[in-house]
């Protein structure tokens, strides 16, 4: 059984993540604000620049382990398993007819056999046509199965996973958004890996990420952004993994092994990012998570500045929140060393550096003398750059020359953190937060659900596979 303090029952925590917030807050500022009235200060700075550096150089410098994209190969050594794993893919949707019948069609037609694969699609009390849609597909699609929840439901995107969990047969969960396209062969890759994993319990492969691709980068600067944001993620996250730190979950495109996500009690209900809660909990009972960079699952971009506020809002709140909440396993040196370490340099980074920045600007106002944070500031964006450059290079097969431009329109883009990670620990200290279904709405193509909805005809039904 699960210790408790990685179980998703335990009593809500809100209050005690906006004192602990509070607290963290209290320290950033006040840790600062010293360091510029300290003489050392200056060197307490540099200290922690230069952890920050030979981490980083690690990073840089590190070899990632190069996964075949020859799908034939993947395929032919799948199927040397006697029996194929079953798959079970889940897809919690609520309010999702622009995207949800292209989803459930192309899910129910991927190459791998129809015996050894169930789709299960959650309607959480959807008001739109979502059921509607899910409801005339289930005629065509044998594979495609369909919970409804109620108004009552509670727990969010997790609950809705939980629900499911008991009913799939799956030995390996697939979880998706509802926007998701992925290439129709891909799931040998996935089963291949996850077979094909050392049986060593220090490297227990518990899950897999695949790369998030946007397929609408080309529509404006937000989501050419979030394009190179994803090849960063991607180039880090990989590099994180190979020098023995704490890969990601991402949330569409994740795969987690059930025994893996057993024993770490199911879906987190009292976390706004299913996937970030999960993959401390993942790693706190001793399972590995890899990162798939070929194939690749597309997603929409965010397509507004207004959209992308709110949704990197969500993801800094829960991100930070997960720190919060498991701050004392973290300590404890279960992850291990190089995990630890990993996770700390990850957290100063991305969570306490630009919420570090308000009361440095405010010490050097008071003090009469410049920021002290700007090395660890530019050796960060500096990083960032490099990252980026790289990423979009593998990601991409892109030339150096389209790459930099990527990276220089992607830098200018990824400024936006700093202010919604500030805001974010402020809130965070100041208010409790409610807990409900935040989703990003996807346009996806209205007319093909519409379409479907509206024929008198029904499609005809899919020729069945081996």
């Amino acid at each position: 059984m699960s210790p408790q303090f990685l179980s998703p029952t335990v009593v809500p925590q809100s209050e005690f993540r906006r004192l602990k917030a509070l607290l963290v807050l209290a320290l950033v500022y006040g840790a600062v604000l010293a360091c510029h009235g300290l003489t050392v200060g200056h060197w307490f700075i540099w200290g922690i620049l230069a952890v920050v550096a030979l981490h980083s150089l690690r990073l840089m410098l590190a070899r990632t382990k190069t996964v075949a994209a020859n799908h034939a190969s993947q395929k032919s050594t799948a199927l040397e398993l006697d029996p194929l794993p079953m798959v079970s893919l889940l897809v919690a949707a609520k309010n999702e007819e622009a995207v949800i019948g292209n989803l459930a069609q192309a899910l129910c037609h991927l190459d791998y056999p129809t015996d050894r694969l169930e789709v299960w699609i959650i309607d959480d009390n959807s008001s739109d046509r979502t059921g509607e849609v899910l409801t005339k597909l289930q005629v065509t699609l044998p594979q495609l199965r369909v919970m409804r929840r109620g108004a009552e439901a509670k727990g969010g995107k997790s609950g809705a996973l939980n629900q499911v969990l008991s009913q799939t047969k799956g030995e390996i969960i697939g979880v998706f958004d509802a926007d998701a396209q992925v290439p129709p062969d891909f799931l040998y890759a996935i089963v291949t890996l996850f077979h094909g994993a050392p049986p060593e319990s220090s490297h227990r492969l518990g899950a897999l990420q695949l790369r998030k691709s946007i397929t609408n980068a080309a529509e404006n600067f937000w989501t050419k952004g979030q394009s190179a944001e994803m090849a960063l993620d991607v180039f880090l996250q990989e590099r994180r993994i190979s020098i023995g730190g704490t890969g990601e979950l991402r949330g569409n495109g994740q795969f987690v092994l059930r025994a893996a996500l057993d024993d770490c009690g199911g879906w987190n209900e009292q976390t706004i990012t299913d996937d970030l809660d999960l993959t401390f909990r993942l790693h706190l009972q001793g399972w590995a998570i890899e990162c798939l960079n070929f194939p690749a699952v597309q997603e929409e971009g965010v397509v507004t500045f207004k959209q992308l506020w709110h949704q990197r809002n969500r993801w800094a709140e829960g991100g930070f929140q997960r720190y919060l909440d498991y701050w004392q396993p973290l300590l404890s040196g279960k992850l291990g060393a190089a995990k630890t370490v990993d996770v700390a340099v990850f957290f100063l980074s991305q969570y306490l550096l630009p919420t570090a920045f308000i009361p440095d600007f405010m010490g050097a106002l008071i003090w009469h003398h410049g920021p002290l944070l700007g090395p660890i500031g530019a050796f960060t964006v500096g990083l960032s750059v490099m990252a980026m450059a790289g990423g979009a290079r593998q990601s991409y097969q892109a030339s150096w020359a389209m790459s930099l431009w990527q990276t220089l329109r992607g830098t200018l883009y990824m400024m936006h953190w700093i202010p919604v990670m500030a805001s974010v620990t402020l809130r965070m200290a100041v208010r409790t937060k409610r807990l409900k279904w935040v989703k990003t709405v996807h346009q996806g193509q209205s007319a093909a659900a519409n379409a479907l909805l509206d024929s008198d005809s029904q499609p005809e039904a899919p020729a069945g596979k081996a």
